[in-house]
């Protein structure tokens, strides 16, 4: 996606978190966007469904994230996808980043999801969404109710188009199909914007991503 508007800070670091069982792929809009912004951008993969949220957290983005900042020792910054959110916070809840920089997170469960609450006794639901999906209900014990406040730069984009009718009867509210536009909300978050789009792919949405790169540069989202 090109833009003949001035390319953003070229030393700043994007790192791109995909939702559940979703790889890198799903998040090359966005790449290709910050890029042509002039942004280093780092499209993580991670194995979203077999390990718990906090092994993720440790294991897998930690590392990466010791390494980028030995790589490249200026601000980093954040788009993540629906389980990316809620990854990105348990990380940011027990680990500290100096240099950290402004975050948009796309459809995320902040506050859980009902279709979690309703299916996670299924053995098939168990099955495709592992332990990380299983962590994700609305309850006070489960972890999106357990990270706290924003307490970093954050602007949340929240869809509330459907194309997933039975999760949608399962959901309270508008919805995007797996999680509700309150659901997305997050105490001490910087802006929210509600966009008519669907929770699998908001990511690829030509003015989703527009309103990703403008928070990234101003902190705020447009309002065209």
């Amino acid at each position: 996606m090109k833009s003949d508007a001035k390319p953003g800070p070229p030393q700043d670091v994007v790192v791109l978190l995909h939702g559940m069982g979703r790889t890198k792929l799903s998040m090359k809009r966005v790449e290709w966007a910050l890029e042509d912004r002039g942004y280093r951008v780092v499209n993580l993969s991670y194995p979203s469904t077999r390990f718990c949220i906090e092994d993720l957290a440790e294991k897998h983005l930690r590392p990466a994230l010791e390494k980028i900042q030995k790589s490249f020792p200026r601000r980093v910054h954040f788009v993540t996808h629906s389980l990316g959110g809620i990854l990105l916070r348990q990380y940011l809840a027990t680990h500290a980043l100096t240099n950290l920089g402004r975050i948009v997170m796309l459809g995320p469960p902040n506050h859980g999801s009902e279709v979690t609450d309703k299916l996670r006794r299924w053995f098939f639901f168990r099955l495709l969404v592992g332990p990380s999906g299983h962590q994700l209900g609305t309850g006070a014990d489960d972890l999106p109710r357990k990270l706290g406040p924003a307490r970093f730069e954050v602007g949340i984009i929240a869809g509330d188009r459907s194309v997933n009718p039975l999760f949608s009867r399962l959901l309270p509210g508008s919805d995007d199909g797996k999680v509700t536009v309150a659901s997305a909300r997050l105490e001490g978050m910087s802006d929210f914007l509600v966009v008519h789009h669907s929770h699998t792919w908001m990511a690829w949405r030509r003015a989703v991503v527009r309103q990703v790169v403008g928070f990234l540069e101003k902190g705020k989202f447009g309002r065209t």
